[in-house]
């Protein structure tokens, strides 16, 4: 993917040795898109999923079932899109508390009583499924069919790796865009006007909506909240990777917030062992 847009953003704005360490730090992810009629299908919004034979619908304890937001079949998606240590096959079934029907409960990642209300289930290949009715409380989002495309993420210049790639040593940005180094004055602001859009994303780098979720995620593992930039932060925000962020969808009447995204983020050595109870919701509005 070295002709993807952060490459060619590199190449057209960062002396050599820059961009060379800025494209090391690119990572491929699958974009889902509306899929055309009779097109191929990766991944499904809303409507209601296919559980294994016996199993219950997640619920979150002493608060009612969760709402089914997607599902994803891994080995319909491009392996070009994916990291090693992404499920080649398999479905993976995404569920949030998101109100109903009490409208004043909500999943906090700086909250861990409120975890329980996100879950990623994942169904190994071959297990045997039923479709699933959605419990009474819930009112199902309208299903919307989706096609994938393998693209390039990058990740949020604030994140540690990123720094490390453009500024050195230095634990954060400048607090002005006129203190920048000259030699990234053009790359940060050309950076900033080809991230606009948040999009439904498999893998790769988090499109945030408002700072990195990487950070958000780490702060609320972490006994201490750390300012970004202090070591510990940054430590524990390069362990985990954006498993999927599905982004409000007015076709699927999905809306989080005010254009606000649901971002699920995992430990790589979590979904190499596929621990997907370790999986940890942070939503941006």
């Amino acid at each position: 993917m070295s002709d993807g847009p952060y490459s060619r953003l590199a190449d057209e704005h960062l002396p050599g040795d820059l961009a060379q360490r800025w494209t090391s730090l690119l990572r491929p992810c699958v974009r889902l898109r509306r899929a055309d009629a009779g097109g191929h299908v990766a991944a499904v919004l809303g409507g209601s999923p296919h559980l294994p034979v016996g199993a219950a619908w997640p619920e979150w304890p002493e608060h009612g079932p969760l709402a089914f937001i997607a599902s994803v079949r891994c080995a319909a998606l491009p392996r070009e899109g994916l990291g090693d240590e992404f499920p080649r096959d398999g479905t993976l079934l995404f569920f949030h508390f998101d109100g109903q029907p009490h409208a004043d409960t909500v999943v906090c990642i700086d909250d861990p009583e409120t975890w329980a209300g996100a879950q990623v289930l994942y169904v190994p290949e071959n297990t045997p499924v039923l479709p699933a009715d959605t419990p009474s409380a819930l009112e199902p989002y309208p299903r919307v069919e989706l096609t994938a495309d393998s693209e390039q993420s990058a990740p949020d210049l604030w994140l540690p790796q990123a720094r490390r790639a453009l500024l050195g040593d230095t634990r954060a940005w400048p607090r002005h865009r006129r203190d920048l180094p000259a030699q990234l004055t053009a790359f940060v602001r050309a950076f900033a006007r080809l991230r606009t859009r948040v999009e439904h994303q498999i893998s790769g780098h988090a499109c945030p909506v408002q700072g990195p979720v990487e950070y958000d995620v780490a702060n609320a593992t972490l006994a201490e909240r750390h300012e970004w930039g202090d070591p510990p932060l940054d430590d524990e925000a390069e362990r985990w990777v954006l498993l999927a962020q599905f982004a409000g969808d007015h076709d699927a009447d999905m809306m989080w917030g005010d254009e606000g995204t649901l971002y699920w983020l995992i430990r790589a050595d979590d979904l190499a062992a596929r621990k997907f109870d370790q999986v940890r919701l942070v939503i941006q509005t």
